[in-house]
């Protein structure tokens, strides 16, 4: 008998590809003759099979020939082998060859590695081989290799086609291609499913036809071509209910919308036809006739609006299924999905890390064909599906695919054969399905839940069709695409092809298929002739301002000085045997003594201690970035690292006091993708508070789409709220033009209707008790985004540093006086407004150049603006009020004049003024880039500019307005 080295080199050469099957098998038979098949026992027997099973003396004319047969004629040795080569290409590359194209106007493909000839072997010798050498896994009997060969080609290259090699999981891929193969004949519906299915499509059908007829030229983005998207899209949801999913998270561009939400969210039709009458404002109470639904509805167009509805899946349970508001930045909403769907699945009402429950809550996101491969915020999203602080147990990913963009095709819009080939990069299983087979399009569904709930990964479906309409229905798509146009308007719908096959098949006549479609038109005419009797009556969508917390309605942030010094220890605290970086430790243990009087806390100690009592108040946190755990400047390290093991700890995570969790997760080098994340995050879990840290401030401008269409605008145009927090760290530290500016101006120029607050500290108390502000308007309907022009120097820098009485007494201010000026208000002839940085470098110059208590500075008070907006007006106008000599106020920044804050205050602070007074500007000139890229040449400007808020101006050359010095 061959040694096991023996059986492993021959079973290697002779079995190829399938040997890890074979070998498999062979350790089932050793184990028990009985767990195999009878071809098998024959097979394995001439490798050691016990005496029992060894009965080979008369194997007969039919016996299947072993591996020991093979030997000894090389031939079949060779036809094995080829025949090895071409099933692992059919499941490769059958793709190549399949049927997914409706219209057959993809590119030609050269198919001859899925040809037997090309292997050098024939149809006959195939016949020859025995089937289950060829395909040794087959779910059903076959006849020979032939056969076996045939039915791999039909399942991998029919009307769905498999992309499954670039996933390197073996138990991944095998279970795919054991299920793509057990689809063969895939007969998996019944007749009532199949009935139900066509009136479905049906529905989908003559919802866009209804709204054709009945509005004329308006924009609907309708789903035709791809008609069968609303029923698969139902099935995915269907299916992942099935698997114990409680929240549905959807997400997609317009493309087919108004139909999703009729069919999958449940949106009546009425207020869908409501929105395409666009009635005036004019009315407060319409008149008899006229349709005033949306009356006060200034909000956002009704292609990009979201909806909820709840599914019941028991007598007391339901599912939340939700399908996000979504701006014309297409993609973007990709990562925004996938943060509710992380906040659905986690649980956060206990201190430590939240718990995660991932079968809790699922994502689906439906993409573009173009925008998929075109737009790096796809890849940045697929880039979170094994990422422990972003993944969410596996997003089913959607293609509608009708081979176009607004008037650009694929050729033109991809260098790449699918449009779904980015995910491979990130081995997520592809399947292409034609999207005239809609029984093909269900299978699809049900294969990629079943993956995601089997495996907890992305799954991608490409659904090929086409595009019946140009881009919206009011463009002339003939004009650029004229001989694909001409091909639609000659291919039958999806409805009328699968109405012929199941009257074909003998599932339903043609008076059913009529009685179907009449059903459907009937309950949309019916609907709209309740909207003409005025019965609809959408909610009125005009945000309201959220009411400033300001005087008269301060929030109480100072926490009992007893407790912040229990929870200081409680932080300093390790586990046993944990051995901290000693020089990290050293840094640390100087915070014992910080809360003692005279002693003073940093911007990180004053941070710490916010989240600290935020946890002890109940309210959970996430905090993330790309260095979030440590911070680019190194001021956080909330996360220790044991130089010995490696092992981590979080001392927030073991804090007494805390009662609700806490999570920080460094996260991948993107900002649009993550900062999407964070704010999906916040809003489907409200009341947690979501940090978001740029490392650095210039860095958010990638993420700037998030930025203008989510977190500044979402709640005027959705009424969706926010309050996450973004911290950017600003600040001219001659480090150029790259690490200087987070752009205050575009933050402040995007502010309006109270949306969010906008702000530049200058102390660490400050910043202490506008966390704490933050968090406890988090989930409430003052809830709104913070916008944080953090530190860099300052950080360490003394002057910010506070004592902790500070933390324990007060609140937070909008704005600061500067200590020891202004203290006889009647000499103040300028002031000088100022705000974050460029305050404590005003300090610094104070404090170098004061000889004497009275240094002559009678003249000058300096007022810091730690709240830029909404705009302190109240506070501005009390200090105005007190200096009634006051010749000029000018506002300094070092920030070029084109930039910063000075084009947002200027206009404000004249209208702040009681009698008239110069408004003057001193700072860089305006320019083009942020800052030089030269630390002298920084250095010296950062001199001037200091220099002149400072010096009085000579009064012979005072000017009465104007802009002032640059």
């Amino acid at each position: 008998m061959r040694t096991r080295s023996d059986q492993e080199r021959t079973w290697r050469d002779f079995y190829g590809p399938n040997l890890g099957y074979v070998e498999e098998r062979y350790e089932r038979y050793l184990e028990n003759p009985e767990n195999v098949s009878p071809q098998e026992r024959q097979l394995f027997a001439d490798w050691g099979a016990p005496p029992a099973v060894q009965n080979r003396e008369d194997p007969g004319a039919g016996a299947v020939p072993t591996p020991s047969d093979a030997a000894a004629d090389p031939r079949v040795l060779q036809k094995a082998v080829a025949a090895g080569k071409l099933v692992w290409n059919i499941r490769a590359y059958g793709h190549l060859a399949a049927d997914i194209d409706p219209l057959g106007i993809g590119p030609k493909t050269d198919a001859r590695m899925l040809e037997p000839e090309t292997y050098g072997i024939t149809q006959a010798d195939l016949t020859e081989l025995p089937a289950q050498w060829v395909w040794g896994d087959a779910p059903y009997p076959l006849q020979n290799g032939w056969d076996a060969v045939r039915k791999l080609k039909a399942a991998y290259s029919g009307t769905i086609a498999y992309e499954f090699n670039h996933v390197h999981a073996n138990e991944e891929r095998e279970w795919l291609n054991r299920q793509a193969e057990a689809e063969i004949p895939a007969a998996s519906l019944n007749a009532e499913e199949k009935k139900n299915l066509l009136s479905r499509i049906i529905a989908a059908e003559q919802f866009e036809d209804f709204l054709q007829r009945t509005f004329v030229g308006q924009k609907r983005f309708s789903v035709e071509g791809v008609d069968v998207l609303v029923a698969m899209t139902e099935e995915i949801v269907h299916e992942l209910i099935n698997d114990g999913a409680r929240h549905v998270l959807m997400g997609m561009a317009h493309r087919g919308r108004l139909n999703v939400l009729a069919h999958v969210l449940g949106k009546p039709y009425g207020n869908i036809f409501s929105e395409f009458h666009h009635s005036p404002n004019k009315n407060l109470i319409p008149s008899e006739g006229s349709i005033g639904i949306n009356y006060g509805w200034t909000g956002d167009v009704k292609y990009h609006l979201g909806a909820n509805r709840s599914i019941p899946t028991g007598e007391t349970a339901e599912t939340r299924l939700t399908l996000a508001n979504n701006p014309s930045h297409l993609e973007f909403v990709a990562p925004v999905v996938m943060g509710f769907t992380r906040a659905a699945q986690e649980d956060r009402s206990a201190p430590g890390a939240p718990r995660r429950q991932t079968d809790t809550a699922a994502a689906i996101v439906l993409h573009g064909d173009a925008a998929f491969p075109g737009e790096g915020i796809v890849a940045e999203s697929l880039n979170f599906t094994n990422l422990p602080g972003y993944s969410n147990g596996g997003t089913i990913h959607v293609i509608v695919n009708n081979r176009i963009g607004f008037t650009t095709g694929s050729k033109d819009a991809r260098s790449t054969r699918y449009a779904s080939d980015p995910a491979k990069g990130f081995e997520i299983p592809i399947v292409h399905v034609n999207a005239d087979d809609p029984e093909a399009c269900i299978a699809a569904a049900r294969l990629a839940a079943g993956y995601r709930n089997r495996f907890n990964k992305d799954f991608l479906i490409d659904l090929v069709g086409y595009r019946r309409y140009g881009h919206n229905e009011t463009d002339d798509p003939e004009t650029t695409q004229p001989l694909i146009y001409r091909k639609v308007k000659a291919h039958p719908t999806v409805a009328a092809l699968y109405a012929d096959k199941l009257m074909r098949e003998g599932v339903l006549t043609a008076d059913e298929v009529e009685r179907l479609k009449q059903e459907a038109v009937g309950r949309l005419r019916e609907a709209y002739e309740q909207v003409k009797r005025q019965e609809f009556r959408d909610p009125v969508h005009q945000a309201q301002p959220t009411a400033e917390i300001g005087p008269e309605n301060p929030l109480e942030t100072a926490v009992d000085l007893g407790l912040l010094r229990r929870i200081n220890e409680g932080l300093l605290k390790r586990p046993d045997g944990f051995h901290v970086y000693p020089k990290l430790q050293r840094i640390l243990e100087r915070r014992a003594d910080a809360l003692n009087e005279g002693e003073k806390l940093d911007w990180g100690h004053a941070e710490t201690l916010a989240f600290a009592t935020i946890l002890a108040d109940g309210r959970p946190i996430r905090l993330s970035g790309q260095d979030a755990e440590r911070a680019t400047f190194a001021h956080r390290n909330l996360v220790l690292h044991d130089y010995e093991t490696g092992e981590s700890f979080c001392p927030l995570h073991a804090l007494p006091e805390a009662k609700a969790s806490f999570a920080i997760h460094n996260s991948p080098l993107s900002e649009a993708g993550v900062l999407g994340f964070e704010y999906g995050y916040n809003v489907y879990a409200p009341e947690t508070m979501v940090i978001w840290e740029a490392q650095y401030g210039d860095f958010a401008n990638v993420a700037q789409p998030l930025i203008d269409q989510f977190i500044s605008a979402g709640y005027s145009k959705w009424t969706q709220r926010s309050s996450i927090t973004l911290l950017l760290p600003h600040g001219y530290e001659g480090q150029g033009p790259e690490h200087s500016s987070a752009r205050l101006e575009r933050f402040l120029q995007l502010s309006a209707e109270h949306n969010w607050t906008v702000a530049y500290l200058s102390c660490a108390a400050q910043y202490f008790h506008l966390l704490r502000r933050q968090a406890a308007i988090c989930g409430t309907q003052a809830a709104r985004p913070l916008v944080l022009m953090a530190p860099k120097s300052l950080i360490r820098n003394p002057r910010v540093a506070s004592p902790a009485t500070d933390l324990s007494s007060g609140s937070f201010r909008k704005v600061l006086e500067q200590h020891g000026l202004g203290e006889s208000p009647e000499r103040v002839e300028r002031l000088v407004l100022c705000t974050g940085k460029m305050a404590i470098d005003l300090e610094e110059t104070l404090q170098k150049t004061a000889a004497e208590p009275d240094d002559g500075r009678e003249w000058l008070h300096i007022v810091r603006i730690e709240q830029l907006y909404p705009f302190p007006e109240r506070e501005i106008r009390a200090i105005l009020e007190k200096l009634p000599n006051l010749k000029e106020i000018c506002w300094v920044q070092e920030e070029p004049q084109n930039m910063g804050a000075w084009f947002f205050m200027e206009p404000r602070i004249r209208q702040a003024l009681a009698k008239p007074v110069t408004v003057r500007y001193i700072g860089r000139p305006e320019r083009a880039s942020p800052a030089s890229g030269f630390q002298q040449v920084h250095g010296l400007e950062q001199q001037w500019i200091v220099s002149q808020a400072l010096t009085p101006k000579p009064r012979a050359t005072q000017t009465t307005g104007g802009n002032g010095d640059v």
